[in-house]
């Protein structure tokens, strides 16, 4: 066997870099989304569609920026996270992609609504009811998408996540503790909306503020580099 074979790469510190950084685009995309399209939850959302166009475009492109960020994510860490349980990088790395998908319809069903909202302020007053049903349809559809990908992909990703992280020890215990019990606590307002119950928006800060928290541990700080050569060195030896 070559001596070099399972040795962590140098670039593992500008890696952790990279997912710091596509952790603080994610967030701040997803925020800024609703800063631009924030008028679909008012009741007259299809006629301010057609009146905000590129607003609308903006948040497509925004939205398809903040999936682009959740994709390069497990991307970036799978090589690593693999060395401590495959099994479950390969879930994180899936769940992730699952969540990607959803969000990129979730920004394509954004055009979809454009389209409608212009004919909806082009048609005949016999023919509102028949739009404002199709919007109720596809507003919907961005909601179902969000709740499954963003929702609860994205919750079960982070556990399993901040599962390795803790029993790897990649971060300190207590940010990858924190990790795990904010997403456990996230995975309840959006499991209940299943079953009609309003969601508790409370529930997201503490998984939120620890995101944030863990990009700039990563950026500024990185991994720990004796547990990447522990998890490399137990590797090598299983193989």
């Amino acid at each position: 066997m070559n001596s070099t074979e399972g040795s962590p790469p140098r670039t593992y510190r500008n890696t952790a870099r990279i997912v710091g950084v596509f952790f603080i685009i994610a967030t701040v995309a997803s925020i800024a989304t609703f800063l631009f399209i924030g008028f679909l939850s008012e009741p007259d959302y299809l006629n301010n569609i057609s009146a905000n166009e590129n607003q609308v475009i903006g948040g497509m492109f925004l939205e398809l920026i903040w999936a682009l960020a959740v994709l390069g994510i497990p991307v970036l860490l799978y090589p690593i996270l693999r060395k401590q349980n495959e099994a479950l990088a390969l879930g994180f790395y899936s769940l992730r992609f699952i969540e990607a998908l959803l969000t990129i319809l979730y920004s394509i069903s954004l055009l979809t609504l454009l389209t409608l909202g212009q004919e909806y302020t082009q048609a005949g007053a016999p023919d509102i009811s028949y739009y404002q049903t199709a919007g109720a349809l596809l507003l919907a559809v961005r909601d179902w998408a969000f709740i499954i990908g963003p929702g609860l992909a994205f919750t079960l990703s982070a556990l399993i996540l901040n599962y390795q992280l803790f029993q790897s020890r990649l971060v300190p215990r207590w940010l990858s503790g924190w990790g795990f019990l904010g997403a456990a606590l996230m995975f309840i307002p959006f499991l209940i909306q299943f079953f009609g119950i309003e969601s508790l928006d409370l529930l997201f800060l503490p998984i939120a503020v620890q995101e944030m928290v863990f990009a700039l541990w990563l950026i500024i700080k990185g991994f720990d580099q004796s547990a990447i050569a522990s998890l490399f060195a137990q590797s090598d030896q299983a193989t």
